[in-house]
């Protein structure tokens, strides 16, 4: 399992478009994708999951993933998070 933190520094938080994308990319991956935030998890694959999250500027989320391709998928939604959100 791949892990990181990442503090979101967009002024929206994780609203509707970036959350849609972050949802389309997990999905281009095999492995298991979870976002975590004050101890609730979800599947980074279901958009209300990770709207339900409620994340704001300045909060920190979790980001796992495991499986197969995890060490891509980590990357891959690191780098996103940072460009995007």
């Amino acid at each position: 399992m791949k892990e990181f933190t990442y503090v979101i520094t967009d002024a929206e938080g994780i609203h509707a478009r970036p959350a849609g994308e972050l949802v389309k990319l997990a999905k281009e991956y095999n492995c298991a994708v979870s976002v975590i935030k004050d101890g609730k998890k979800v599947d980074a694959k279901k958009l209300f999951g990770l709207m339900g999250l409620g994340v704001k500027q300045g909060m920190e989320i979790t980001v796992q993933t495991e499986g197969d391709d995890e060490e891509a998928a980590s990357a891959a939604l690191d780098k996103f998070l940072h460009e995007n959100l």
